[in-house]
């Protein structure tokens, strides 16, 4: 066999094993063997490509330096991501995933001045479909580098998470693209180097002001439609490279983001087309600053007092649980309440955390049975019947506002009904409001309590009172 075609075989097994993965990803339970399907792909895919890479060069020093250069970055990279894996936390596994999005914009990028710099020889059609690659690989790199990079500084807390409004938003990004469609005309046309440069500053301006137009509280969306955006730059190197695997890898990662993200804004009651134009990052008038009364602290003690006397405890955790690294107690409360014979179950909101899935991966890992773990819409309706809930590190995901105050930044977002149940106890260590910056009117309800202080430590105060 050719090496051709042992590398073509490698790629359609490569590209089954990436949808066994994303199906794997799909669910609590093959979640493991999810990844490990991907890992093996990727692993089949980059051995392939180096097999068809060198498989026709000349013996000599050229092929030698090939191989030198292919394997250390190979080593590189590799180390690098060995090394952040295995340091990063779980509370900042969103902002490394946005980091990990810009690589691959910004190697789309590169892949498309390559293209323009080391031009084939075509024809006709060809060469203006080529053309037209190198432009539009160009600009789909430009936006998911930048816009990612935003992304991964609201996140990470070196910038600030409200959204950007400009006078004009909207006419800003059409306008662009606008430009961006005159621009790949000109240059199918002409193939001016100027045309390039100019389509790459405007792609990253665009990709910057997109990102940095959308809220905080609404960055998990953004991350999930960089995914998707990751994807098409990939696939758009994958035509420029000639590599049908890096198109089908491409495709999937982008089709697969996008309706991660349909699914998030419909959860979210966004709009699917304003994410991606970057258009619902406005921030409406509120009543957050209304004085909404005087708040009631509860003790760890009398929390358990009150728990112990409760029939049914829903948990609904956000990411101020990650940051204490509170799913190990929790977990251990929950069954220690289970024990009694209390009913428990844990109310998980499509966005808990600053990422799809964040919450649930964490309380897999303190080995919270999967039973009792339900998602927003299987437990919204028994809340109103539930005697106590626990609210632990989240805020906006809890909000009343997104139900009652039209004016509200998350107004329209469905929420859990926490407020319903007889009693609700929220773990804060202060009265700051969430990462969207909105106040949360449950604080000051007559059924609810705060207790301040460090979720984990409050936690073990209640297990130690039980």
């Amino acid at each position: 066999m050719s090496p051709e075609s042992i590398t073509g075989a490698a790629y359609i097994t490569a590209g089954l094993l990436f949808i066994l993965s994303l199906a794997g990803l799909s669910r609590h339970e093959t979640a493991k063997r999810g990844v490990a399907y991907g890992i093996a792909g990727m692993a089949l895919s980059l051995g392939a490509t180096i097999v068809l890479s060198f498989s026709g060069a000349q013996p000599g020093p050229q092929l030698r330096t090939g191989m030198i250069l292919l394997v250390l970055a190979v080593l590189i990279g590799g180390a690098v991501g060995l090394w952040r894996a295995r340091v990063v936390e779980m509370t900042g596994m969103p902002e490394l995933i946005a980091l990990l999005h810009s690589f691959v914009g910004l190697a789309a990028v590169l892949v498309g001045w390559n293209g323009h710099l080391e031009h084939p020889v075509l024809s006709g059609q060809l060469e203006t479909i080529h053309r037209a690659e190198v432009f539009i690989g160009i600009f789909i790199g430009g936006v998911t580098f930048t816009g990612s990079i935003v992304a991964f500084l609201k996140l990470s807390g070196r910038i600030k998470s409200k959204a950007l409004v400009l006078p004009g938003k909207n006419a800003i990004n059409l306008g662009a693209i606008a430009l961006f469609a005159v621009l790949t005309v000109l240059y199918v046309n002409t193939t001016e180097l100027w045309m390039l440069a100019a389509a790459t500053g405007l792609s990253f301006a665009l990709g910057w002001h997109l990102v940095a137009s959308i809220g905080g509280g609404d960055m998990p969306v953004v991350v999930s439609m960089l995914n998707s955006y990751s994807g098409w730059a990939a696939a758009a190197a994958g035509f420029l490279l000639n590599n049908d695997l890096l198109i089908i890898t491409g495709a999937l990662v982008g089709s697969s983001g996008a309706y991660l993200s349909y699914i998030m804004c419909k959860a979210m009651n966004r709009s699917f087309f304003s994410v991606i134009a970057g258009g619902f990052g406005i921030e409406a008038a509120s009543k957050s600053d209304e004085d909404y009364g005087e708040h009631r602290e509860i003790s760890a003690e009398q929390t358990a007092q009150l728990l112990s006397e409760a029939d049914s405890v829903v948990i609904t955790p956000g990411y101020g649980m990650a940051v204490a690294q509170a799913q190990y107690p929790v977990a251990e409360l929950a069954g220690r309440l289970a024990a009694k014979g209390v009913k428990v179950r844990f109310g998980i909101h499509p966005v808990a955390g600053r990422l799809p899935g964040h919450m649930n991966v964490l309380l897999a890992e303190a080995k919270v049975p999967y039973d009792i773990v339900f998602e927003m819409d299987e437990v919204n309706d028994e809340l109103s019947e539930t005697t106590v809930v626990l609210v632990i590190g989240a805020n906006d995901t809890v909000n009343p506002a997104a139900a009652e105050d039209p004016g509200s930044p998350i107004a329209g977002m469905p929420v859990l009904r926490v407020w319903e149940a007889k009693n609700v106890v929220v773990f804060k260590r202060s009265m700051a409001s969430g990462y969207a910056g909105v106040q949360n009117p449950l604080f000051f309800r007559e059924n609810s309590q705060m207790l301040f202080g460090d979720a984990k430590e409050r936690v073990e105060d209640i297990l130690r009172t039980l």
